[in-house]
């Protein structure tokens, strides 16, 4: 299989703390039913989404505790900040992520929400096994190493 390309468009909210305390296993692109003034806040670049998860209801996969504020021009029809939004997936991808969730360890937390190139929202979700405190220092050791090495290479060529 291709590997997926990172979505292009602007990004609207960044998890950079997912990638820190969790091992990303498998990435999915999702749609995400909003409101108006919800996606004009969005626009803005004013989200949050660290503390976010996604959870299956029913049957379907709603994305909880994720913070986009009211729009201040939006009057009387706006939103609330931290409402459950729902995920549109096809109902296969859904059936196998649910099945995912329930087993030990896993999650499903949102990595970015950008908008694609026809200007529609879209939600990055990673399928996630939780890091523990030795990992995190053993990828941080990983990660360091990398940047020194490119130094020294960058110095001798």
């Amino acid at each position: 299989m291709a590997k997926k390309k990172r979505p292009l468009g602007r990004f609207a909210a960044l998890n950079r703390k997912a990638r820190h305390d969790f091992l990303i296993e498998d990435t999915v692109e999702a749609g995400v039913m909003l409101v108006g003034s919800e996606i004009k806040s969005l626009r803005a670049g004013s989200a949050n989404i660290t503390d976010a998860y996604a959870a299956s209801r029913r049957g379907e996969l709603f994305l909880m505790n994720a913070y986009i504020p009211e729009y201040n021009f939006a009057n009387r029809l706006n939103h609330e900040p931290r409402r459950p939004r729902k995920l549109l997936l096809h109902r296969r991808e859904m059936e196998r992520l649910s099945g995912s969730i329930e087993r030990k360890g896993m999650t499903l937390v949102p990595l970015s929400i950008y908008f694609n190139d026809r200007g529609v929202a879209k939600i990055e979700l990673g399928l996630a096994r939780g890091k523990k405190a030795y990992d995190k220092r053993a990828s941080e050791k990983d990660r360091d190493w990398q940047r020194d090495k490119a130094r020294l290479l960058r110095a001798r060529g």
